[in-house]
């Protein structure tokens, strides 16, 4: 006959924390994400990465994105909702004095501005404004772009048979009632 073994729980608990004591566990760090960061006022998603998520922000392209990065020291795959007060503050700091930072003016958007002839980099309502201001003084100086802009036309030399029509607008297709008025018309006339 066979010889039935009984296990004995004891011993086996002893030897399972034997082997864990010697086995160390790697450090559980707890990584806080938030949802929303707010950079530049403007509201970025946390769950993308740190590039990705720049661009959002309007004035900043994919290479502004990828440049502020590495002019703050961060990691561009890092997830955006990661980041410490601390370096979402050096972020806006980077963004809101890109040149400061060793960021080349070839990078910039505004380059030898009209009105401090500095290089400036704009985002977000500051962007928009100059944008305006700028339509606004080419309509004033009567320029050819001044001109398409103040009539709705396509300013960088698009054709126009297509698009760029304000709406209801039709060329050479007649409707209905424009049809059947130009046939009563007619009738009237003869």
């Amino acid at each position: 006959m066979g010889v039935t073994r009984v296990r004995e729980p004891e011993k086996e608990k002893e030897k399972i924390e034997k082997i864990e004591k010697k086995v160390k566990k790697p450090e559980e760090r707890k990584i806080v994400s938030k949802l929303v960061v707010r950079i530049a006022n403007t509201d970025l998603d946390g769950n993308k990465q740190l590039v990705y998520a720049l661009k959002g922000i309007k004035g900043i392209g994919y290479t502004m994105a990828k440049a502020i990065c590495i002019a703050s020291g961060l990691d561009p795959k890092r997830k955006l909702g990661t980041l410490s007060s601390e370096e979402i503050e050096l972020l806006e700091k980077v963004i809101r004095n890109p040149k400061e930072y060793g960021i080349p003016s070839f990078l910039l958007n505004r380059r030898k501005d009209l009105e401090t002839g500095k290089d400036l980099h704009l985002v977000g309502a500051e962007l928009d404004i100059a944008k305006k201001f700028d339509i606004q003084r080419q309509i004033e100086l009567r320029t050819y772009r001044g001109w398409r802009h103040m009539l709705g036309q396509p300013v960088r030399g698009q054709r126009t048979r297509s698009h760029f029509r304000e709406k209801g607008k039709v060329v050479g297709v007649i409707k209905k009632a424009v049809k059947a008025k130009e046939e009563e018309k007619k009738k009237v006339s003869k």
